[in-house]
């Protein structure tokens, strides 16, 4: 059965914190994809999506064009929080309304690097422990004083809300998210294809 997965993107994402799990996703449907029969869906849909359909900027200058937007794409499995200059976000209420529903609908929610500020601002992260970036770390206590923020993971998996550090641990985060959705196997044989040395343990 194929799963949707939405990856956000906005004006000053930071683009390996969107672009290190969209590879993750599309690499694991292509490894899982040569097991099955020709004709087979891929595994994983993957797709961008923004506030708008307007190309955004990427915080490294890239343009970016959003495939969706928050009101039209199809039901999630997993979405996906980057993070980057977050700041004008966490002020936009149908970004907050779209974190605070895929919270409640899509079976994983997850957050890389300053993502976390903007699932904290929506409210999901209450009660969990979650990370960020390590220079973000005092930022997110800030906005959520009774958060329990953990230093020093490259993810925490707190059940349906899944957090990571900064940039590249978005990537281990991914794998561990492939795990959780189709086994260990799959995330194993998508690290080689990557070659990537995955940090198994959060």
């Amino acid at each position: 059965m194929q799963m949707n997965v939405g990856i956000l993107i906005f004006d000053e994402v930071e683009l390996l914190d969107m672009a290190g799990p969209y590879e993750v996703f599309t690499t694991a449907a292509r490894v899982h994809g040569r097991s099955q029969p020709a004709g087979t869906p891929p595994l994983f849909n993957v797709f961008t999506l923004a506030r708008s359909a307007a190309p955004v900027q990427a915080r490294a200058g890239l343009r970016l064009q959003p495939d969706c937007t928050l009101d039209d794409h199809p039901p999630l499995d997993c979405a996906i929080v980057p993070g980057g200059v977050v700041d004008a976000e966490l002020g936009q209420a149908a970004l907050m309304d779209w974190i605070a529903a895929q919270a409640g609908s899509a079976r994983l929610l997850a957050s890389v690097c300053t993502g976390a500020l903007l699932l904290a601002q929506a409210g999901v992260l209450d009660g969990l422990e979650a990370t960020t970036h390590r220079e973000d770390v005092d930022a997110l206590r800030a906005l959520r004083p009774g958060l329990r923020v953990l230093e020093g993971r490259r993810w925490v998996d707190a059940g349906r809300i899944v957090s990571s550090a900064g940039i590249s641990a978005g990537i281990d985060m991914s794998l561990h998210l492939v795990e959780r959705l189709q086994g260990r196997e799959l995330a194993l044989r998508t690290a080689r294809q990557l070659e990537f040395d995955w940090t198994e343990a959060a």
